[in-house]
């Protein structure tokens, strides 16, 4: 008997072996056969591929004992092939762990999991019933339904009751969240309500803890999994809700390797599964929001903070009217402003995007600009560390150069990260406790407990802190948040920074007041009069998103039209736009696609590579991936060339 198996290797195809084990082969099982010189685990699919090559078909050496993959995750597995334009293989993969199937039994390590009925200790208000009635009055089955509510009006409370209902019937349920830096705080409260420690998956997960997890699952022993776009490749036994938290952060984008967005891609897998999925906002995507106004996706509104706190005051500082110091980034005003607050026993947020002490350094005398040697940008000078940094390749280098006069160069640093800020709030502030939350502190996981620990007991005066710390923290004491440099200017590339920025700003302002004290934030600008900063302190987000769905329909840009970007990158500039220009012409020609470029990339050179790339642009209703799998497929990649496709981008540099 022919038996196809798919590997998790780079082939958009399973490869044809026989069998004579003793044990009847389904689709889904979990398989060992050899693969070159190596056995590899593999897994049966449903469909054989045909081919004309005649060629020895090898057996499979045995079956894996462990639960099959359902027929929904190979629809699934097959359906995010396709719109991603990623080999078969490779998608298998990332159902895996390591590449392998999980064996091992895991029946104590499964007990600290275990979620037991108990009587809930937290009461929701009127509001939060109101939302929980109506998601549980749509049913189990396939529904998009979008919780929306202002920042700190307990929309996590309304979906862990809805969870609770689910697993209480038997089934899984499966937490996406956009950082790994959330999954400390989020697990805490997940602990209080379910009385459990939470299985929690992603990059920073020890192998053994991941180990327990897959097999956890497959076995339906574990209910719930806190993860992050990793964790919906998950083989679930019996899922029965996906809920997506923050569903417009652009975090569930993945740029690296295997282009996806796993927001739309736990919709689908919600859709095959035939469950109810929840998108949670305070502010939706453009996407969604078209998608609720087109009536695809049901929506329940919490209008007002729990317990009636109060959103905090917005007030423009306006840069021009004061005059700040040399060296200086905060203004007069917004001490005073800020005094108040730490009078009271407030904390205070400096909120900067910008990591390190400085973006760029340039010598004073000769005027030479610190670049990467590997990436076409400026490195950062990171004064902890005393080096200068890339943060694309990783690069590092000392701070030292000489001028054309064989003398020492005359640094001058320009513009502030959030070193700089807490280096100029120490000089205003020498007793007060001051800390930075970025991605150098908070991705670390025991340093992150800490600093979150010492926040929550009010241990620390002044937070700086760039977007990370925009997302779901609940900061008890937080009442103040200054937004150092209000910019903006977005780079021309990006179609979506506008929304981007009333997303960031609103969630940021929700951070501060969530206990229902006073509290206000306030942004210092030199653009005062800017729109979007206009439209965030007006605190009227719909009115932006309608006028921007507008904007997008009239460019013919997403959601109305599909973007396919291909990005050619190699060692040899000239190479790789001239391999660009050939694949263009190799792409389909069709009504009302266009194919715009090649054109170097905006960042030209990443990682010792220069880029170019090509954009695709069609009706949504075109399924453009068909058509373009066929014209990739005939082309040959040139050696030393790399090609990727980014299905929906949502980065363009």
């Amino acid at each position: 008997m022919k038996v196809p198996v798919l590997f998790p290797k780079i082939f958009d195809y399973p490869f044809t072996y026989t069998s004579d084990i003793s044990e009847p082969l389904r689709s889904g099982d979990f398989v060992r056969a050899p693969f070159g010189s190596s056995e590899i685990t593999g897994v049966i699919w449903p469909r054989e591929q045909k081919t004309e090559k005649k060629f020895k078909i090898r057996k499979i050496s045995k079956k894996i004992n462990v639960k099959n993959l359902n027929p929904s995750m190979i629809k699934f597995i097959t359906w995010f092939s396709k719109y991603n334009l990623v080999p078969l293989g490779m998608t298998l993969k990332m159902c895996l762990l390591n590449k392998e199937a999980v064996e091992k039994n895991f029946s104590k390590e499964f007990e600290k999991f275990k979620v037991k009925k108990r009587k809930s200790k937290f009461l929701l208000n009127i509001a939060q019933e109101k939302s929980l009635k109506f998601m549980r009055s749509i049913g189990n089955n396939y529904n998009v339904t979008v919780l929306e509510g202002v920042t700190g009006s307990g929309k996590t409370l309304v979906y862990f009751e809805r969870i609770k209902d689910i697993i209480e019937k038997g089934f899984q349920a499966l937490i996406l969240l956009p950082e790994i830096a959330l999954t400390n705080q989020f697990s805490s409260r997940f602990q209080d309500f379910f009385g459990v420690e939470p299985a929690i998956w992603h990059s920073g997960t020890t192998k053994k803890n991941k180990t327990i997890i897959w097999k956890g699952i497959t076995e339906g022993k574990i209910k719930i999994v806190i993860g992050a776009r990793s964790s919906l490749f998950l083989p679930f036994n019996n899922l029965g809700i996906i809920i997506v938290d923050e569903e417009h952060d652009v975090s569930y984008k993945q740029d690296e390797g295997v282009s996806y967005n796993a927001r739309d891609m736990a919709i689908t897998r919600a859709s095959l599964e035939n469950i109810p999925i929840n998108l949670v906002t305070s502010i939706p995507s453009i996407e969604t929001y078209n998608n609720i106004i087109n009536k695809k996706y049901y929506i329940t509104k919490i209008d007002k903070r729990y317990q009636e706190a109060s959103l905090p005051n917005i007030e423009i500082i306006n840069l021009h009217s004061e005059v700040l110091k040399k060296e200086s980034w905060i203004s007069k005003k917004t001490i005073s402003k800020v005094n108040q607050y730490l009078n009271k026993g407030d904390q205070i947020l400096f909120f900067l995007n910008r990591r390190g002490y400085a973006p760029f350094v340039v010598c004073k005398k000769c005027g030479y600009k610190f670049q990467c040697p590997n990436c076409d940008v400026n490195l950062n000078f990171h004064k902890k560390l005393n080096k200068l940094l890339c943060h694309y390749c990783g690069h590092k280098s000392l701070l030292s150069g000489l001028c054309k006069d064989n003398k020492k160069c005359d640094f001058l640093f320009c513009g502030p990260g959030v070193e700089r800020i807490f280096a100029e709030l120490k000089t205003i502030y020498p007793n007060k406790k001051i800390e930075i939350f970025s991605s150098d502190t908070l991705r670390k996981n025991k340093l992150a407990n800490i600093l979150l620990k010492k926040v929550e007991k009010n241990k620390i005066d002044i937070l700086i802190g760039t977007q990370l710390l925009s997302k779901g923290f609940h900061f008890p004491k937080l009442n103040c948040i200054v937004v150092v440099d209000s910019d903006f200017s977005s780079h021309g590339y990006d179609l979506r920074s506008a929304e981007k920025n009333i997303q960031l700003y609103h969630q940021l302002s929700g951070r501060a007041g969530r206990e229902g004290n006073a509290s206000a934030i306030y942004f210092q600008t030199y653009t005062p009069d800017d729109e979007i900063l206009l439209n965030i302190s007006k605190n009227n987000p719909h009115a932006f998103l309608k006028k921007e769905l507008s904007l997008r329909q009239e460019k013919k840009l997403p959601p109305f039209y599909r973007l396919v970007s291909l990005i050619i990158s190699g060692k040899n500039e000239l190479l790789v736009m001239k391999f660009a220009t050939n694949i263009k012409s190799n792409l389909p020609q069709m009504n009302e696609v266009n194919i715009l470029g090649p054109v170097l990339a905006p960042i030209t050179k990443l990682r010792k590579k220069y880029r170019c790339r090509i954009l695709i642009r069609c009706p949504k209703n075109l399924f453009i991936q068909k058509y373009l799998s066929q014209s990739l497929n005939k082309i040959k990649i040139a050696s030393g060339i790399k090609l990727e496709v980014d299905v929906d981008p949502i980065n363009f540099s």
